[in-house]
């Protein structure tokens, strides 16, 4: 038996928490193809005959121009020095960029730790282009000072190479007994996977600017006390807070339209993920500028 703990990083959206949700075989992480989705990190579990992988998910890292960039960040490299494998992710339809070397370049300096490069969403490029990519992949480390234990091109999206991905992956693990209890997909708090759900909804469709400037929080989440056992109903009632009062007509849309949406959207994943019906109030705030504010970041859970 192996077990142990791979983290999975790169810079905003190159796929990494789709491929953290593959490997997972069910959807743990939230995604979306604004830069910064993932705010925090997501322990994904992968049970296996021959052992146990714990993925953590973590933000894309980026050139921080917020006092909540700058805290994701720091996350991110807090979270290297405490894993087993470190997974970085490379997307075969965009060129090797700056950002990407200068996480390459963090990533030599870091001692001792496997590391593993996935060059992402190979289902978008043909086999000329991702062996390009393959190649630059390997230059960088080169240049880096990485040696790449291993280079994997994988579409989670088809699901090709991810079972390859994770027997290597699980092969660099040390041995020991599996971490968590058989059936448990994720160590994630259920309040924290609600809010998520929403958020995901939120974001779809909205302007550039606006993503950065959504924070959702559950307020409270209880049984219906007046429902029979046989037919129950789950109450959530949240938050989505914004920056500024300009954007809550986006946010919520002409009588309400949009913010009815998100509430449909996001009730439907939710209750898949309870198992039961699920109530779901809605309510927009403004936290005037939280992403530079300490006291708002920390109230709202960063």
């Amino acid at each position: 038996m192996h077990s142990g703990f791979a983290c999975i990083v790169g810079r905003p959206n190159v796929g990494k928490s789709t491929l953290t949700n593959a490997l997972v075989g069910q959807k743990i992480a939230i995604t979306s193809d604004r830069p910064q989705t993932t705010r925090h990190t997501i322990r994904g579990i992968v049970h296996r005959p021959d052992g146990q992988l714990i993925l953590v998910d973590t933000p894309g890292v980026h050139r921080p121009r917020t006092l909540l960039g700058e805290r994701l960040n720091a996350l991110v490299s807090d979270t290297w020095s405490e894993v087993d494998v470190i997974v970085m992710c490379f997307p075969a339809n965009e060129p090797i960029g700056p950002g990407d070397r200068f996480i390459a370049e963090q990533l030599a300096l870091v001692p001792k730790v496997p590391k593993v490069a996935v060059v992402t969403k190979t289902d978008l490029m043909g086999k000329q282009a991702i062996g390009e990519q393959l190649l630059a992949v390997h230059q960088l480390g080169v240049d880096v000072g990485i040696d790449w234990t291993h280079l994997v091109p994988v579409s989670a999206v088809e699901h090709d190479q991810v079972d390859l991905l994770s027997d290597l992956l699980l092969e660099l693990l040390p041995e020991g007994p599996a971490l968590y209890p058989d059936g448990d997909l994720t160590d994630e708090p259920e309040i924290i996977m609600i809010a998520e759900l929403i958020r995901e909804a939120a974001l779809d469709g909205v302007r550039d600017e606006l993503p950065h400037s959504i924070a959702v929080v559950v307020d409270e989440m209880a049984l219906r006390a007046d429902r029979p056992a046989d037919k129950p109903l789950m109450d959530i009632y949240a938050i989505l807070y914004l920056e500024r009062e300009s954007q809550k007509h986006i946010v919520i849309g002409k009588g309400g339209s949009r913010l009815k949406a998100v509430g449909t959207i996001s009730r439907e994943s939710i209750s898949k993920l309870l198992g039961v019906p699920v109530f779901l109030d809605l309510r927009v705030k403004i936290a005037k500028d939280w992403q530079r504010d300490p006291k708002q970041l920390s109230r709202l859970g960063f």
